[in-house]
Order: C-alpha cells, then structure tokens, then sequence
C-alpha cells in the first residue's frame, strides 16, 4: 500500500509566460502601404482638375460673348444711334458708340485701347495657366476675357464698342462692360478672400 508521500501528487509546473506578439517588419509595412492613397493617386487627379477648370473658364467665357454679341446685334438693329427708350424704372436702353474701354474711359484712345486690351488678357491667361486648380479662380478668368473680348470684336469691326445700357449719373455700358466689372471683383474675392491662402 503506498504511503501518504507516494499518493500526494506532484505540484505542477508554472508555466513560463507567454511573450508578447509582436507584429512582423514586413506585415507592419503592408499595413503601412494599405493605409496610404495610391502612388500616383494626386498626379493623376490634378490634369483632371485643371481640364476642369479650363472647361468651366472657357464655358463662362462663351456664355459672356455670346449674350454681349446678341444684345449688341439687337441694339443696332433696333435703336437708332441716339435714341433712348424707357426700360425699367431708372433703366433706359440707349445706342452709343463707344470708342474706348469700358464705361467710356479713354476714349478716342484707339491703338492704345488695343495695346492695354492684350497686354491684360495676356497677363490674365498667363496666371491662369499657372494656377488653373485654384479654387474659383476659373469664375473671374471666364468673366474677364469673355468681357474682353466681347468689346474686342466690337472695335475690331467696327472701331468703336456699342453700349446701351444708361443708369442716371452713370455711362452707358453693355454685357462685357458688365462682366468686366463683376470679374474684377470675383478676382479680388478669390485673391484676397476669407479662403486664399495667406502669404
């Protein structure tokens, strides 16, 4: 029969602790790269981007011309040059013929008119070019050159602009006179607004 120290049974082990996981270099990396956007991802977005703005630019500008050449065609045809005809209350639509930039400033200034005409829209479009993917800089640049363009047929076909839009107090003027001013102030918005970056 076996004595009492036979039958106690032997004290287990301790087991020795188990260490910690430790994920691998290499499943550590593919985390890693799983997390980040593609390669690439941003390079192939930004031509994406500027086509847009191009596009946006180019539409607003089309719009712009479109409208001043249709309203200007029915000022010639239907207002004799002189004439004013009751619109809107403080509202006339005359016929005049404007032979400088908008509003009527530097009038009579002819090749000079032209010269400032390019060397604006030259300077715009450069600008533009450069920085295509600023937001709403596409607003302003579609604005200005349609506006410019607009009074730059007019004088090259006919050597002065047709405006036909009087308020009291203030020149006549027409759609790219319009345009001019609202690009102009879109630009500043743009430039110097709450959103441009801070220098």
């Amino acid at each position: 029969m076996p004595s009492p120290a036979e039958r106690t049974p032997p004290a287990p082990e301790h087991a020795a602790p188990a260490e910690p996981e430790t994920a691998s270099p290499s499943a550590s990396a593919t985390s890693t790269r799983a997390s980040e956007p593609p390669a690439g991802g941003d390079a192939r977005a930004k031509p994406r981007r500027r086509a847009t703005a191009l596009a946006r630019a180019a539409a607003v500008m089309a719009a712009v011309v479109i409208v001043d050449r249709l309203t200007k065609h029915a000022v010639v045809t239907g207002i004799p040059v002189g004439d004013v005809h009751s619109f809107l209350p403080g509202i006339q639509l005359v016929h005049v013929r404007n032979s400088g930039v908008a509003f009527g400033f530097f009038a009579g200034g002819g090749a000079l008119v032209l010269v400032l005409t390019f060397v604006a829209l030259s300077a715009l479009l450069i600008y533009f070019l450069a920085r295509p993917t600023r937001p709403g800089l596409w607003i302003p640049t579609g604005l200005l050159v349609g506006g410019a363009l607009g009074n730059l047929i007019d004088r090259l076909a006919n050597g002065s602009v047709t405006d036909f839009i009087k308020l009291p107090l203030w020149p006549a003027f027409n759609i790219s006179d319009m345009a001019i001013t609202f690009g102009v102030l879109a630009l500043v918005y743009v430039l110097e607004g709450p959103s441009s970056p801070r220098r």
